[in-house]
């Protein structure tokens, strides 16, 4: 898996897409510390023990360097940042029944955003699957020889 390259600076703004989840009751929010529990339960579901692992780590911070999507009480997917290293995007996931919505999108920008809030000017997708959706949704490029990267020591849980 290899990373990709963000710009931050040139980041478009999300706020008729949060607009849109809005109006179909879907807010895009950092989660208390107080639900940290309930988030890591869930990314430990839906990502496993890993993502479980590199979520944990985002409720050290303050305030939390993570991104929820929510409808009411349900998750329904997570972005993270500063994570698994300073200035690194994810692990992140959308539930598929709720894909093609613009969740992902919507958690990816408001975590690029956070970093650049942060003073980051570029940043770093780590380990990233979907390339074209990086590409498509932030101008993310792929950087050269970064396979396997920060990831190469990740022991495999079973």
């Amino acid at each position: 898996m290899t990373d990709m390259f963000v710009h931050l600076l040139d980041l478009p703004d999300p706020s008729s897409l949060l607009e849109k989840l809005r109006t179909e009751g879907i807010q895009i929010h950092r989660p208390l510390t107080a639900n940290k529990y309930k988030v890591l339960d869930w990314v430990k579901e839906h990502s496993g023990p890993g993502g479980a692992g590199q979520c944990d780590v985002c409720f050290s911070h303050i305030p939390v360097s993570c991104f929820i999507a929510s409808r009411g009480e349900e998750i329904l997917g997570y972005a993270c940042y500063n994570a698994t290293a300073p200035d690194f995007f994810g692990p992140t996931r959308v539930l598929e029944s709720e894909q093609g919505k613009g969740l992902g999108k919507a958690l990816l920008l408001m975590a690029l955003l956070a970093l650049r809030e942060e003073g980051y000017v570029y940043a770093i997708i780590g380990g990233v699957g979907p390339a074209e959706f990086y590409e498509k949704c932030v101008g993310a490029s792929l950087i050269p020889n970064s396979t396997p990267g920060i990831y190469r020591y990740l022991l495999k849980v079973k």
